[in-house]
């Protein structure tokens, strides 16, 4: 096939003999976009291509997308279970029911030595939510532990403490097709662009069919805040400043919806004498943003006909992550804008099923949104499973973010990791090294065996990729699309779904319960389970799911598809069915520059790698755009520290130092510099992770470092290339 000019310089697609596409959904980002895996003679994947008819992408992708089927046949793909009782033991080759009794075996023995709680399970955002829902049935209702958490509090956990604040529960109210509707956007912390290029396509689409302003706040001048009309590049870790300055003009100009505050809302005499200390004078000394700015912003979100707000990691990631969200909530509460067209608060989530473990997983709470404070909620899984509601705790146990110190303690002896690698995913990794290495079993089902956490592993279990098995994924605006099996598992890896009923059989009370083992016998007792609530599937098969490429959720039984926002009647899930409107004081609990540490240290994605790169890194087409770790750093104070253009750099926080490629551009002030997150090797080594209260997510991009030229280039490159060895 032939594209240009025939005659001069035609672009050639190269015939790689595909004889079936399959549909399933990208296994990345949590955009959701449908694609299709060619498929040659042989049965492996050697193509993929986007899904015209799809709602979410309408045939595109990005460059993740586009090469995601080379993922199948990627390097260090785990084939076969590994064992080895003491650390410093290399691992042995061993078969399925060897690794999974001696696992089952040491989770017992850990607690009857030492309690139920002894043992902690951390999941994650990208498995199926079928496996979600059967790990919080084996966490939840087998093993017991209450300690049982995912690894989307790294990434989300903010959101979700907000909207629950807010709204009284997790649920992102809004959908893309609000860029088509709406008349105002302001981003927080978002770079569209890179971060999620499809739903930045939906934005421009919108965008070229009626203009309407685009509001971008970042401390970096991002791809998207260039193409904004306003960008705000507020202080790090200031943003609830802002917003209670946002909402104190709104307020004292008469702007804000009062109707719909009354009939929908409490608290608002409280947060508004809370956000009348915060005058645009007082706040821009803090926040960094002029008076006059912050009062022209609030006028345009305001008088907009409908006004949205997205956010992403620059909100989540701060010690202030749940607040900015609540913040941002009660923005759009107090104009109006939630539950209509064009006017919602929407978190643009990380991982591709970052919401189905928010839905199914039970790490919070129990399955369906259901929390465990409640005692209707225990009694109706307790049923459902046929155990004892009080098998249940009453309340939520450790988050992630406290299972580490837990270990450090001797609270917790034995840890299972399912498709998440805290050596590269947490803050300040020395730490977490030294943590690992005090843990009597440590557990790591992955599809990777080269995940740096095998190194401090006892047993190791290969689990198959996203294409390589079956179930559903919940996108950013709550579609739930389908992942069909498309290539058999590598080697003698298994689906997660097998390998956790394969470990229930190995408790008796794993033996008691009904562990479905097919993806659709799942998915029905979810259906069951979900019927009546906000978070309803009951309308919703695999079958159906794929015919429509994607539905969203509430989708009731008899309904043909899915609701594209939530509270459009104005009704939240307080007993009230009033939103709270809540005061919010700023407390500037932050890691500062000083002196000694005169730079801040901000950090995001780039377009060409998906989080700590274990999957990207290995696909030469996405990883040979972006192959080393490198930081932007203003030419203002490079000059100062004689530091010169793509020479090698020297970071050192109070937490510990790395050594990255310096890259000179004006997109940061000269007070900071920044990183691609995905090179852990240098983020997570300085990363300060003081913890939001509400949501203990980590705060990731509030950290002071300084920098130093490197003396010896040569030495430092190698520096450079050890560190991402560990």
């Amino acid at each position: 096939m032939l594209f240009g000019r025939e005659t001069k310089n035609p672009i050639k697609m190269a015939d790689k003999g595909v004889v079936e596409w399959k549909y399933t959904t990208c296994g990345y980002c949590s955009t959701g976009c449908s694609i299709e895996v060619g498929i040659n003679a042989e049965g492996k994947g050697v193509a993929a291509r986007g899904v015209g008819d799809a709602s979410v992408n309408q045939g595109k992708l990005c460059i993740k997308g586009i090469f995601e089927y080379e993922l199948f046949n990627s390097t260090n793909r785990g084939k076969t279970p590994l064992m080895r009782e003491r650390v410093i033991d290399p691992y042995r080759e061993t078969h399925w029911d060897e690794a999974l009794d001696y696992s089952a075996a040491q989770i017992k023995r850990i607690q009857e030595k030492y309690g139920r709680d002894s043992v902690a399970i951390v999941s994650t955002g990208q498995i199926l939510t079928e496996e979600f829902y059967t790990l919080g049935k084996l966490a939840r209702g087998v093993i017991g532990s209450n300690n049982y958490d995912g690894n989307t509090t790294l990434c989300m956990a903010s959101a979700v403490s907000g909207y629950k604040r807010s709204f009284g529960s997790d649920g992102p109210p809004g959908c893309y097709d609000d860029f088509s509707h709406t008349e105002c956007l302001m981003a927080f912390g978002s770079n569209l662009p890179e971060q999620h290029p499809i739903i930045f396509w939906r934005l421009r689409q919108a965008l070229e069919k009626r203009k309407f302003p685009i509001i971008v706040v970042d401390p970096r001048v991002t791809m998207f805040a260039q193409m904004a009309d306003i960008h705000l590049p507020i202080t790090p870790g200031t943003d609830v400043v802002l917003l209670n300055s946002l909402a104190h003009v709104i307020i004292k100009e008469g702007l804000h919806d009062a109707a719909y505050i009354e009939a929908h809302t409490t608290g608002f005499e409280a947060f508004a004498q809370l956000v009348e200390q915060y005058d645009p004078v007082s706040a821009s000394r803090v926040c960094g943003i002029d008076e006059d700015t912050i009062r022209n912003v609030a006028r345009i979100y305001a008088k907009a006909g409908a006004a949205m707000s997205i956010w992403t990691m620059g909100i989540n990631q701060s010690t202030h992550g749940s607040d900015g969200v609540v913040g941002i909530n009660s923005l759009n509460l107090i104009t109006g804008n939630i539950g209509k067209p064009g006017g919602t608060s929407l978190s643009i989530t990380g991982q591709c099923n970052a919401m189905g473990t928010r839905e199914w997983s039970s790490c919070s709470g129990l399955p369906g949104y259901r929390a465990l404070e409640k005692e209707k909620d225990r009694e109706d899984i307790a049923a459902y499973w046929g155990i004892d509601p009080e098998f249940f705790p009453k309340k939520r146990g450790l988050a992630q973010t406290d299972i580490f110190p837990a270990i450090e303690t001797g609270q917790i002896k034995g840890l299972w990791l399912v498709a998440t690698n805290p050596m590269t995913s947490m803050p300040n990794s020395p730490r977490i090294k030294k943590t690992l290495e005090k843990l009597e079993l440590l557990i790591v089902q992955d599809a990777y065996a080269d995940v740096e956490t095998t190194k401090y592993g006892h047993v190791y279990l290969p689990a198959a990729l996203w294409g390589e098995k079956e179930g559903v994924f919940t996108n950013t605006e709550r579609r739930v699309n389908l992942v069909r099996k498309v290539v058999t598992p590598h080697g003698n890896s298994k689906a997660d779904l097998w390998i956790f009923n394969e470990m229930a059989k190995r408790f008796e009370q794993g033996r008691k319960i009904r562990f479905p083992e097919t993806p659709a016998e799942v998915f029905d007792e979810m259906r069951e389970l979900s019927k009546g609530r906000m978070l309803d599937y009951s309308g919703l098969s695999h079958d159906k799911i794929e015919s429509q490429r994607g539905i969203q959720w509430p989708c009731r039984d008899g309904d043909e598809t899915g609701a594209p926002r939530l509270y459009t009647d104005g009704v939240f899930q307080y007993p009230d069915g009033k939103a709270k409107l809540i005061p919010l004081p700023f407390i500037d609990n932050n890691e500062r520059p000083d002196e000694d540490y005169p730079f801040w240290l901000n950090s995001g994605r780039v377009v060409e790698h998906f989080h700590t790169r274990t999957r990207t890194g290995k696909i030469g087409n996405v990883n040979k755009f972006s192959p080393t770790p490198y930081m932007e750093m203003n030419p203002d104070a490079a000059k100062r520290l004689g530091i010169e253009h793509m020479t090698y750099a020297r970071l050192v926080s109070r937490r510990g130092d790395a050594i990255v490629l310096v890259q000179l551009t004006q997109r940061v002030p000269p007070n900071m510099v920044f990183i691609p997150f995905h090179f852990h090797e240098c983020v997570n080594r300085l990363s300060l992770g003081l913890l939001d209260p509400y949501s203990r997510q980590p705060a990731f991009k509030q950290c002071a470092v300084r920098i130093e030229a490197a003396a010896d280039q040569h030495a430092a490159a190698a520096a450079n290339v050890a560190a991402r060895t560990f």
